[in-house]
């Protein structure tokens, strides 16, 4: 099993103030402080014990009302599980659902732990590429060419990371019929669905059929600017998620109370905060996207998320070739294409989520390597 390839970039950059990164998927945001006193005042409080293993009742109750007042989604608290981060969801989703030898598709480009999980199940990952040409789509033919009997389940994860690309409603309609022939759990990756610039977040749960064979994970690290605090949840009906609960409560216990306690704050007064930084994440998109396009990598306008994932093609250089020299010549830090998966060779990951002066700086040294 490889190490992280993400995580190598992010550690060559650590305590290097000369360097500017763009790798790392983090918001440059310090979460709001009203979320961190609510933190420190649970603290002073004295919540400092274990929760419930499925998490704090009021935080899953308030998770179910904005499901439902986002996607009429009807989902009971004790179908809410909170987890330590999304990545432990989607940990205890594969290992809930896969019995050795049984397959996942994973569309890729995708993030770099859904391949190792599934391997950490017993199970097989089976890659399903994008392409450009579609916008990174997934697309039903693709589902078909890589679907065999032992395929228990897809992982969805748009908006997606590294790409940026989405599936609007009409997209995820041509992938359902076929999803459900098959008879598919969907393990569905929303951890950015509140940072969409040009279209409302479709949840393939809200499609005919699909609430009842879908594990929904979600979480506060991205939209509220709350990576550290590492808080989560997963949605799904009981006969999924009680699967869920009974890992975790013997692996994890519980998420931290502190961070619950903050997430609360988050799902009742976080909007405000949380918009403001999505405008924010929109300007820098658009002057990004479009400065890079000008310099001469060409990249695909992202709907989703906080990253730009351009061709390198015109270089003649392999992704991993890229990164190294442009955070060598030029002390610009990003993560070759190839990371993640064998289609994202041929790009690399640029995150906007940092100021737009360090980008300004950033497109510079890029056009300067370029030029050399």
């Amino acid at each position: 099993m490889p190490p992280s390839g993400i995580r190598r970039f992010f550690d060559l950059v650590t305590g290097r103030d000369d360097i500017i990164s763009l790798g790392v998927g983090e918001p440059d945001f310090v979460t709001p402080w009203h979320i961190r006193e609510t933190c420190i005042y649970s603290l002073e409080k004295g919540y400092t014990s274990y929760t419930p293993n499925q998490g704090l009742i009021e935080l899953r109750e308030l998770i179910c009302e904005d499901f439902y007042r986002n996607y009429h989604l009807s989902y009971q608290s004790d179908e809410a599980l909170i987890t330590t981060g999304v990545s432990e969801g989607a940990d205890l989703a594969l290992r809930a659902v896969i019995n050795p030898g049984e397959s996942v598709l994973v569309p890729e480009p995708s993030y770099v732990s859904y391949k190792p999980c599934v391997s950490f199940a017993g199970g097989k990952p089976i890659p399903v590429e994008t392409f450009r040409e579609d916008e990174f789509r997934l697309i039903p033919e693709q589902i078909k060419k890589h679907v065999t009997p032992d395929t228990k389940a897809i992982i969805l994860s748009y908006p997606n990371n590294p790409t940026g690309a989405i599936m609007e409603r009409k997209h995820l309609e041509e992938i359902v019929d076929i999803i459900i022939e098959h008879d598919l759990i969907v393990i569905s990756d929303e951890v950015y669905s509140k940072l969409t610039y040009n279209h409302h977040h479709t949840s393939i749960a809200e499609l005919n059929g699909m609430q009842e064979r879908t594990i929904i994970l979600n979480g506060f690290s991205k939209s509220h600017a709350m990576t550290g605090l590492r808080i989560g949840y997963a949605l799904a009906p009981m006969e999924l998620l009680s699967a869920l609960t009974k890992i975790h409560q013997y692996t994890m216990l519980c998420a931290p109370i502190t961070a619950q306690m903050g997430a609360i704050e988050a799902m009742k007064k976080g909007e405000e905060e949380m918009q403001k930084m999505k405008k924010e994440y929109n300007h820098r998109r658009r002057i990004f996207v479009k400065r890079l396009n000008d310099i001469g990598l060409d990249c695909f306008e992202p709907q989703g998320a906080f990253y730009a994932f351009p061709s390198i093609q015109t270089t003649k250089l392999n992704s991993e070739q890229f990164a190294e020299q442009l955070l060598k010549e030029q002390k610009v830090a990003a993560v070759p294409g190839s990371v993640f998966g064998r289609s994202g060779e041929g790009h690399i990951r640029f995150s906007y989520a940092t100021s737009l002066k360090e980008l300004e700086i950033a497109l510079e040294r890029i056009e300067q390597f370029l030029n050399r």
